[in-house]
C-alpha cells in the first residue's frame, strides 16, 4: 500500500494508528490526515528515530492494511 492510499483511507485507519505510535498526540494525528511525511517527521521527533528508521515505519504501517 503507497501513501496515497494511506492518505485516502486516513479516517478509517486513524485509530490503528493511534495503537501503533502512542506516544502521538491526538492532534498530531489530526494534522497528519494521512500526510506520511508529516507523520515521519512526528515519529523522528516524538521516538528520536532517524529518518530512514521513521520511514520505513510508516512504509510498513502501510503494507500491515493491506
Amino acid at each position: 500500500m503507497n501513501t496515497d492510499i494511506i492518505a485516502g483511507k486516513w479516517s478509517q485507519v486513524k485509530g490503528k494508528a493511534q495503537a501503533r505510535w502512542g506516544d502521538l498526540t491526538d492532534d498530531v494525528f489530526d494534522v497528519a490526515e494521512g500526510n506520511a511525511e508529516y507523520l515521519s517527521g512526528k515519529l523522528q521527533e516524538r521516538y528520536g528515530w532517524n529518518r530512514e528508521r521513521a520511514d520505513d515505519e510508516v512504509r510498513e504501517f502501510g503494507r500491515t492494511l493491506g
